[in-house]
């Protein structure tokens, strides 16, 4: 959307919906989210705002005392943004982490929408999960919302790898905390062994990079250690959409792999996000024209 149509719109009644992260120039929720709110003729605008850890704090307090009805979280402030808010959801609470906010009159509640958006991209790509091995590479935010949902969507098995990090405990937990809720198999391990990276996938249908790999300034870099991690008859999808293809999604693309990006999770995760600022339903076939 053009600077032309967004000023020809904006009241002194527009409320603004916006996305904290970084870096975040690259995002394409503003054009998602501001072609819906024209095409249904909310008062709405969305914009970008880099925002760190560093000032992340000072940031909740002052769209809350501006009375900002919602807005996006993504990297690196999903996890401790949680800290800030006054409710989370059942799903945000397993995970530790949100990506929507919602700001009912002062009253901040955090959600997260990454994973029911990942899965129904799978399912939009025509990939049959339930019942099927999966293995996820990364425990961060968007990671562990992907792992949670799969979980409860009927996904049999799960082998999640990530570094000896921060979020490995994390992973820890929220794993104990499915082993007790679903019959799903999950196990996690240490990146770092490639011997059972390179025999979870060789036994896994689908392959879903939940990582910044791919992504400004990590361009050139990649989870696995080279193709050959990966088979003809795997389904690879990488979260990261900006570059619509990553160094992941060509090997896979030179494997023979079903492969795409995170453009349909994104869509998906946006349009449940939208639902919760505005009680509609997101143009989907509409967005889609516009972004893909």
């Amino acid at each position: 959307m053009g600077k032309i149509a967004v000023t020809e719109r904006v009241t002194g009644h527009t409320e603004l919906i916006g996305l904290i992260a970084y870096p975040i120039r690259h995002s394409m929720s503003p054009t998602m989210h501001n072609e819906a709110f024209k095409k249904l003729g909310l008062d709405y605008v969305y914009v970008c705002f880099e925002v760190d850890n560093s000032t992340l704090e000072d940031t909740v307090k002052g769209l809350r005392a501006m009375k900002v009805r919602g807005w996006n979280v993504s990297m690196p402030n999903k996890g401790p943004i949680t800290q800030y808010l006054d409710k989370l959801s059942p799903a945000s609470q397993i995970v530790g982490a949100c990506n929507t906010v919602v700001n009912d009159n002062g009253v901040l509640t955090g959600t997260i929408t990454d994973g029911t958006g990942a899965m129904q991209s799978l399912i939009e790509e025509g990939v049959e999960y339930k019942g099927r091995k999966m293995t996820i590479v990364g425990a961060g935010g968007a990671a562990t919302a992907i792992l949670v949902q799969a979980a409860l969507d009927g996904v049999r098995e799960i082998a999640v790898f990530n570094q000896k990090d921060e979020f490995f405990p994390k992973a820890e937990r929220v794993i104990g905390e499915l082993r007790s809720r679903t019959e799903c198999k999950v196990t996690l391990y240490d990146l770092a062994d490639r011997a059972a990276l390179k025999r979870e996938l060789d036994s896994s249908d689908i392959y879903i990079d939940g990582t910044s790999c791919g992504m400004k300034p990590l361009e050139d870099v990649v989870a696995i250690p080279d193709k050959s991690y990966l088979h003809k008859e795997l389904v690879v999808m990488d979260t990261v959409y900006a570059p619509r293809e990553t160094k992941l999604m060509k090997w896979a693309r030179e494997t023979g792999c079903h492969t795409f990006n995170g453009l349909g999770m994104m869509l998906y995760q946006g349009a449940a996000a939208f639902k919760l600022w505005t009680g509609k339903d997101m143009p989907v076939d509409f967005i889609k024209d516009v972004l893909f």
